[in-house]
């Protein structure tokens, strides 16, 4: 096992305009669970196929633990990968579907056979060994990729989005096993999805790319508590952050004809930048519905019931005044939910609101403090 390093690199495609991936600069310790998350076309598959030696690095190193595998075939790097669709041999047992890396590697029939019980074991397969790929369930194959993965004993695994062929209930089964397995094998693993929740619930850290380009690394909370950028703040959360763009004066951020209070530290440091406009965010969970004429008004388009929980999607006045020019998800009472069309007033307490800047997208505010109920 062993730490990754990516020293700057950087891969355009011939022919392309800008790279795809831009001067990447990530450290990922031994044992850790990284994901790299981000919408489409972001370059996260890209750099898990740089590390993995599947596309040749334009500029810049990759290093696994203190050795530079930039331009190491795949077979001399000592990682493993899952792929989204499996890629098992149809006319082979599990047994033989785990264990054929091994054989091409020379390694003897006992040692192989040792092996594949033990991931076999790990992974709950030990009955299905001699059954044929087509006999499994969807999830059973994938356990199948993964043991053929661990048996390798590698230095790190990766995974390309290995769940998305799943349906969504044994993705959340699956994503469980995953995240458990390995912590307890504790080998480094760098995992690929374009699913936030799914980032957020399995890695140590999260790694959101944007364009080619990092936009923040940090654990699943700070990412949430305290995300750098608009682009971070509006793609990590489900549902998503409030965004909304307001005018500022010495008061304050003025929204639906009243003032949201910012903390004086945020103020200071939009005074400093003569800001006259800046970007306000708020998670859906910040915000209580209070009496009428005690906060923003809201009006309720749709409401969505589940259960335990229960989110409210409306229009809300912008600072200049203009009706229903805002779309905001709030979460409200299960057991009091509003109707559509009704229009009910909300509070945004200072302490939760992000700020940012609007030419720029940064982050302005501090700590963000989401109240309990």
């Amino acid at each position: 096992m062993a730490g990754i390093t990516y020293d700057s690199a950087t891969l355009v495609y011939p022919g392309a305009e800008r790279p795809s991936v831009d001067a990447l600069d990530l450290e990922i310790a031994d044992g850790e669970f990284l994901v790299l998350v981000g919408p489409s076309g972001c370059g996260k598959s890209t750099s898990l196929r740089m590390l993995a030696g599947l596309e040749a690095v334009t500029e810049g190193r990759i290093l696994i633990g203190e050795r530079d595998v930039t331009h190491l075939p795949p077979k001399e790097r000592d990682i493993a990968m899952v792929f989204q669709n499996y890629a098992l041999y149809p006319h082979m047992t599990v047994a033989d579907n785990m264990g054929f890396a091994l054989k091409i590697s020379g390694m003897n029939k006992d040692e192989i056979r040792k092996r594949v019980e033990e991931a076999a074991k790990i992974l709950d397969l030990t009955q299905y060994l001699e059954r044929k790929p087509k006999a499994l369930s969807g999830g059973q194959r994938q356990r199948v990729a993964m043991g053929r993965a661990i048996v390798r004993n590698p230095q790190a695994f990766l995974m390309d989005e290995p769940l998305s062929n799943l349906d969504a209930k044994l993705r959340v089964q699956t994503r469980t096993e995953i995240a458990a397995l390995q912590r307890r094998l504790g080998v480094t693993t760098v995992y690929v999805t374009h699913d936030q929740v799914e980032a957020m619930t399995m890695g140590d850290r999260v790694c959101v790319l944007k364009d080619g380009l990092l936009q923040q690394v940090d654990t699943p909370r700070n990412l949430y508590d305290r995300p750098d950028n608009v682009f971070v703040a509006g793609f990590i959360g489900s549902p998503a952050m409030n965004l909304i763009d307001v005018d500022l004066d010495a008061d304050g951020a003025h929204l639906g004809g009243r003032v949201l209070r910012l903390p004086r530290e945020t103020m200071a440091n939009l005074a400093a930048d003569n800001a006259t406009r800046a970007t306000i965010g708020f998670r859906p969970e910040a915000v209580r519905v209070v009496g009428e004429g005690q906060g923003f008004p809201f009006d309720t388009v749709v409401v969505e019931e589940l259960g335990s929980d229960a989110y409210a999607y409306g229009t809300m006045h912008t600072t200049r005044g203009e009706a229903g020019d805002k779309l905001v998800t709030i979460r409200v009472p299960a057991r009091d939910v509003p109707m559509k069309g009704d229009r009910i007033y909300i509070d945004i307490p200072p302490e939760a609101a992000h700020v940012f800047t609007t030419d720029t997208g940064i982050r302005v505010s501090g700590d963000v403090r989401v109240p309990t109920a």
